[in-house]
């Protein structure tokens, strides 16, 4: 099997927002599975000040060829103007792990 497996991270500002994209993007077959970390510290630089807010993690398994239609439906749904959302390779897996993600995806 060849890999092209991306790990998806995507923060957010509540869960209600985290459980809306997971649920579309399960139902759209973009992701196979989500995980939501409730907290999570961020530090950023925004409008030339240093900020610092709470935040919830979206971690999400998918494709690689998937990337752009999935980010286009976060983008549409994320309340942030510039939301964070950015594609990690799967270097590696459990290959039976890797199948079930596989044929969980469109």
């Amino acid at each position: 099997m060849r890999n092209n497996f991306i790990v998806v991270l995507v923060t957010v500002a509540n869960k209600q927002e985290a459980e809306k994209i997971a649920q579309t993007l399960l139902e759209a077959k973009l992701i196979a599975c989500a995980n939501v970390v409730e907290r999570a510290t961020s530090y950023f630089r925004w409008g030339g000040k240093i900020e610092c807010t709470n935040e919830m993690l979206i971690i999400m398994k998918s494709r690689k060829d998937l990337f752009e239609e999935l980010s286009g439906k976060v983008r549409g749904i994320h309340s942030y103007e510039v939301p964070e959302i950015i594609a990690l390779p799967i270097v590696a897996g459990l290959r039976e792990y890797l199948e079930w993600l596989d044929n969980s995806l469109k």
